[in-house]
């Protein structure tokens, strides 16, 4: 008894000198590594109670292959093999994952071809469907392994005529053409649709023989005539029908059923007055011997558009019976400066010149562009009065000065000779140009050395020589710019440095208009 007191004991004291075991992973737990043991857990498993595959406790020798858990009789929580399952010997994750037991994945590669029955005989696996065509053939020579639809399969060598001794089962569409003909006298192997055929030899008016099912659309012209009268074999539409021999106006013995649009012009007259039997449109009317003003009689559905010119006048006074436009009204007899009374519904636009003057004082009853306005007994200078509303182009030269002070009232290009009215400015020689002077487009010259404007030092100062300017030969004394900046003044050569006495009188030597220095 003492002994076993003894034993008791010591085995106590020897758990509580054991440190804490590690909390082992079990659902709501995260803190054992399950990747450590060499399985790691992946889908369903990382769900699943630790007790689920560690039954009692014991973790030592827990098996990692499915077929040692999902068996029957293995007293472990897990999915087991179906009894319709297709017999195997690979694994379980040959074709199932851990995810999910459903949606399975299987390699045929290596099964034999034609041995498909062995599992899809609709016990292990899915086998032929009720409305199957009849076929003692494998189901691999029609499906892939990869998908089961669509099926494909090689007509060829299968005898022309011989569709129903497979698809017996597959009725034909109730709006079906009644025939007795074989399927492939019409459809192909490659598709049902679209179907073609061969209406060789097939007598004319002979239509109803196979199409009595095929009801005339409501809106078909009434007739009793056979379909091909109109109609073609190769396509329902377009229709054609030789009106040959019909009887002029007799139009509505066919086309009753055909309503007139709600926009059409209000008459008695038979149809083919206006339309021809090759198109309904264009219509043509020949409005001869139809009374000058009595264009409402017919045309009274048709209103004026919004911005026709206001007036009670017949139609027919501006329009022709061969088209709405252009329109022509004759001017004659209308006062002049009354252009008001018919076209004040018709602005100005909005870069029309500021003015109060008739229409007509500029524009012609002809064209309104272009329009001609005489200047005669306009003050010069005084252009802005109308056309302030004309913007000078960006490139315009910069200057106060009229309109008319280089454009003419007759054409705005070419422009006048353009004058000078500085007192400084002197005539150069041809090769000048406005832009040698003016070259920030203004009106005032550019000056290339400002401290000797307006003379001709002002733009010539680099030029100046003065070597070629003595004043005094000994000992000698030359001129400077500032001196000579009038280029057309006198530079006289004197005796000495007293100025006093003119050794050599020169006077006027350079001029703008000799073309050098």
């Amino acid at each position: 008894m003492s002994m076993n007191l003894f034993r008791a004991t010591t085995l106590v004291l020897a758990c509580l000198a054991l440190p804490a075991a590690s909390p082992v992973h079990a659902q709501g737990s995260s803190t054992f590594e399950h990747l450590s043991t060499g399985f790691p857990l992946t889908g369903a498993h990382q769900t699943a109670r630790c007790e689920t595959c560690h039954v009692r406790g014991v973790f030592k020798g827990t098996p990692r292959q499915c077929a040692s858990c999902h068996t029957t009789g293995r007293g472990i929580a897990a999915t087991v093999m179906p009894a319709t399952h297709i017999p195997v010997t690979q694994t379980c994750d040959a074709c199932h994952n851990t995810a999910t037991f459903a949606g399975a994945r299987f390699s045929h590669v290596g099964v034999r071809p034609g041995t498909c029955m062995s599992c899809h005989n609709g016990m292990q696996a899915p086998g032929k469907p009720s409305g199957h065509v009849v076929t003692s053939a494998s189901c691999d020579s029609c499906h892939r392994t990869t998908s089961y639809t669509p099926a494909f399969f090689n007509h060829a060598n299968v005898a022309a005529g011989s569709c129903l001794s497979c698809h017996a089962s597959t009725r034909k569409p109730t709006n079906h053409v009644v025939t007795s003909a074989s399927c492939d006298s019409c459809h192909r192997t490659t598709a049902w649709l679209p179907a073609t055929f061969s209406h060789a030899g097939v007598a004319a008016g002979s239509c109803l023989t196979c199409h009595a099912s095929t009801r005339k659309p409501t809106n078909h012209v009434v007739t009793s005539a056979s379909c091909d009268t109109c109609h073609r074999t190769t396509a329902w539409l377009p229709a054609t029908f030789s009106h040959t021999g019909v009887a002029a106006g007799g139009c509505l013995s066919c086309h009753a059923s055909t309503v007139k649009p709600s926009t059409h012009v209000q008459t008695s007259a038979s149809c083919d007055t206006c339309h021809r039997t090759t198109g309904w449109l264009p219509a043509t009317m020949n409005h001869a011997g139809i009374a000058t003003g009595t264009c409402l009689t017919c045309h009274a559905k048709t209103p004026k558009p919004t911005n026709h010119v206001v007036t009670s006048a017949s139609c027919d006074t501006c329009h022709r019976t061969t088209a709405w436009l252009p329109a022509t009204f004759s001017h004659v007899g209308v006062a002049v400066g009354s252009c008001l009374t018919c076209h004040a519904g018709t602005p100005k636009p909005s870069t029309h010149v500021v003015t109060s003057a008739s229409c007509d004082t500029c524009h012609r009853t002809t064209a309104w562009l272009p329009a001609t306005f005489s200047h005669t007994g306009v003050s010069a200078g005084s252009c802005l009065s109308c056309h302030a509303a004309t913007v000078k182009p960006t490139t315009h030269m910069q200057t106060s000065r009229s309109c008319d002070a280089c454009h003419t009232t007759t054409a705005w290009t070419p422009t006048r000779t353009y004058t000078h009215l500085s007192p400084f400015y002197k005539v150069h020689n041809s090769g000048v140009t406005c832009a040698s002077c003016h070259k920030s487009n203004t009106e005032a010259a550019t000056w290339t050395f400002a401290a000797y404007k307006p003379d001709c030092a002002g733009c010539h100062a680099s030029r100046f020589k003065a070597g070629s300017h003595k004043k005094v030969d000994s000992p000698q004394i030359l001129y400077t710019v500032a001196e000579l900046k009038n280029c057309a003044g006198s530079c006289h050569t004197y005796t000495n440095s007293t100025f006093t006495t003119i050794a050599k009188s020169r006077s006027g030597h350079h001029r703008s208009t000799d073309g050098g220095f």
